[in-house]
């Protein structure tokens, strides 16, 4: 039986985002489909397979990452759907041990980018909001709540960003430990 599921993510919770889908599969539900803020579900055996999910580099549909999501398709996983940039795969878990990332240098780079994502739409939020409110001010408009909106955004954005900063520091420190 099919089932939706509606839930937000902020974009630096990706981590929570891929840790309850895989509490959702140890339960019985396996993710089939995805879309903004939208989880479809089937019933399948509890824990037969593991979810990743990861952003690319480029779009979906782009060469490079088509090629990209085949390959990973020659190892077993199936590409359940994306959503922008990110993509979402699911496998088996009889198969083994699923990981996108084989060490720790490859997650922080990932984090980097994820980051660099984050920190572009936070910088354009904060620079549309700015403007609004500066035009606002200066031709004695009404109150421009688009402003305050982008503002707001680019605020939480900033946020987020300092939270994977954190993160990504510690995933450092964790590796020179080990190193």
């Amino acid at each position: 039986m099919r089932q939706t599921i509606r839930k937000l993510f902020w974009v630096w919770d990706f981590d929570k985002e891929e840790k309850w889908l895989n509490e959702m599969a140890a339960k019985g539900l396996s993710l089939v489909a995805v879309g903004f803020c939208k989880y479809e579900f089937e019933d399948c055996k509890p824990g037969e397979y593991r979810i990743c999910l990861q952003l690319l580099d480029k779009m979906p549909g782009h060469p490079e990452s088509r090629k990209y999501i085949e390959f990973l398709e020659t190892t077993g996983a199936e590409h359940v759907g994306s959503f922008t940039r990110w993509v979402y795969f699911r496998k088996k878990a009889s198969e083994g041990e699923f990981e996108l990332f084989s060490d720790n240098a490859s997650r922080i780079k990932y984090l980097g980018s994820v980051i660099s994502l984050i920190a572009f739409v936070t910088i354009m939020n904060l620079f549309v909001g700015l403007y609004n409110l500066f035009l606002a001010v200066t031709y004695s408009s009404s109150v421009n709540y688009l402003g305050f909106l982008n503002l707001a955004l680019g605020i939480f954005g900033a946020l987020g960003v300092l939270r994977l900063f954190k993160k990504r520091k510690r995933m450092k420190e964790e590796g020179q430990l080990f190193e």
